[in-house]
């Protein structure tokens, strides 16, 4: 199959899994904000931060070499499944002394009580993760979409009977997400037969040490990564101010408006499972690089209208994510988004980016990146937020992640020399930058506004869109 058609057929298999679980899971912050206090979000968001720690730091990050591995030919699948399998139960066992030390934190005192749910929530979590990365590695995309659409049927029906029906707020939802990833993990281990491929006599000592070698610096990025999107949160939980409105509701309120740009976010995750498995399948081929321009193009296309729109419709989106019934507080959590928007289309890109690294098995430069990203969120909170509020937290994360683009659009393009438009790229932040101020500023009567640099955005990304289209219509080699 030609390879735009291999990556489009594989992008539109993830879409019919993933989109229709992506929206129920977004629908479920309505869900959350209708039973849970701004307080209580804080707490919820803190442990699936705390949870996204610990699976990189106990797991190894071991999913992105079973991807990476179990991709390549020159590995056995067997020996790739169970020295993965074999090291991440090593190292969840070290876990279970780990866990109960963390509410010693002084900002981690919330989490006192949850020890035990959060070590259950990680294990089975990367059980999941473990048996969905395999079946994506055995290029077994229609299972994997299936999953993705079960998994969140349950996660909707168990959040329903624990927290709506129940009542039991946080410790609902972490009972939901452990149970509902660990029907996913048994669907997956039946459904696939993985059964086969577990086999202690498979492991590979050898293998394993390669495999380390790879992700132990993808460790230390995931970490970092995590560290700067909740760092926002931590801060604005933490500062006190006679300025501004700050402490545990602010920063429940400004979680709540992390969910909307997820919206984004979900079109990217999609696109990016199916763009992984090319990248790597694709590294060696002759006409790599044109091939990486033409995708880059159009998905930064896409990225920067579907960022337009999202903030031209904010306030009736907001309202269908974010219920105000209950706690009135959460109405003002639009008002936070356009930046974090903007922020999440080079979260997108970045993500792009960091492909190349784990196709050409550069890693480390992905840690380099992200280290210098995390330094500068944590100066920029520290400046902004006093100040600006919660507002001074998002534009530290645009800022932030900014800066981690223009980072890796070079960098990466020294592994893998595509080409792309600079002109247009400012052109396109600045129009959406446009676009925030009537929202963050309040403007009454900016829709005309708002309209015309949507129209904007989009006439100046046309051409590249049309361009890939035509590319999917008709076979071409590259």
């Amino acid at each position: 199959m030609d390879k735009y058609k291999k990556l489009a057929f594989n992008t539109v298999i993830f879409a019919a899994g993933s989109f229709g679980s992506k929206i129920f899971s977004l629908l479920l912050n309505n869900l959350y904000t209708k039973h849970i206090s701004p307080s209580g979000i804080y707490t919820k968001t803190m442990l699936e931060t705390l949870a996204l720690f610990l699976l990189p730091v106990f797991t190894f990050s071991l999913t992105e070499a079973i991807i990476r591995y179990g991709l390549d030919n020159r590995y056995k699948k067997k020996q790739v499944f169970s020295t993965s399998a074999v090291i991440m139960l090593a190292g969840l066992a070290a876990m279970i002394l780990f866990v109960p030390l963390l509410h010693l934190i002084p900002v981690l005192r919330r989490i006192t009580g949850y020890s035990a749910l959060l070590y259950i929530y990680v294990c089975t979590s990367s059980l999941r993760a473990l048996c969905s990365q395999f079946v994506r590695a055995r290029n077994m995309v229609k299972l994997f979409s299936l999953d993705g659409i079960f998994a969140t049927m349950t996660l909707f029906l168990f959040n329903i009977v624990f927290i709506s029906k129940l009542g039991m707020d946080v410790k609902g939802f972490m009972i939901s997400m452990i149970l509902s990833d660990t029907c996913s993990a048994l669907f997956l281990f039946i459904a696939a037969g993985l059964g086969k491929f577990a086999d202690i006599k498979s492991f590979s000592a050898p293998l394993g040490k390669s495999m380390l070698k790879f992700t132990l610096p993808l460790i230390p990025t995931t970490i970092i990564w995590t560290f700067t999107g909740f760092s926002d949160q931590l801060f604005v939980g933490n500062m006190h101010s006679d300025k501004v409105f700050l402490g545990d509701d602010a920063a429940g309120i400004y979680s709540a408006a992390t969910k909307i740009p997820n919206l984004l976010s979900m079109l990217s995750t999609i696109f990016y499972q199916a763009w992984n498995m090319s990248a790597i399948t694709e590294n060696d081929s002759a006409g790599r690089d044109r091939f990486y321009t033409r995708v880059y193009s159009a998905y930064e296309s896409v990225l920067f209208i579907g960022a337009a729109v999202l903030i031209l419709l904010i306030k009736p989106v907001s309202a269908i994510l974010i219920n105000y019934s209950t706690f009135p507080e959460y109405s003002t959590a639009y008002i936070y988004t356009p930046l974090l928007i903007t922020a999440a289309v080079f979260t997108c890109l970045n993500l792009f980016l960091s492909g190349i690294y784990t196709a050409t098995k550069h890693t480390k430069n992905a840690f380099y990146s992200i280290l210098a990203v995390a330094l500068t969120n944590i100066v920029l909170n520290l400046r902004l937020i006093p100040v600006c509020g919660i507002q001074g937290a998002a534009f530290a994360t645009f800022l932030s992640y900014l800066l981690c683009y223009c980072i890796r659009i070079i960098d990466a393009r020294y592994f893998v020399p595509f080409d792309f438009s600079v002109i247009r790229t400012v052109l396109n932040t600045v129009l959406l930058l446009l676009m925030c101020i009537p929202v963050i500023f309040s403007f009454r009567g900016c829709l005309y506004w708002e309209i015309l640099l949507t129209a904007a955005i989009c006439a100046l990304n046309y051409s590249s869109i049309a361009d890939t289209a035509l590319k999917l219509l008709k076979k071409e080699r590259a």
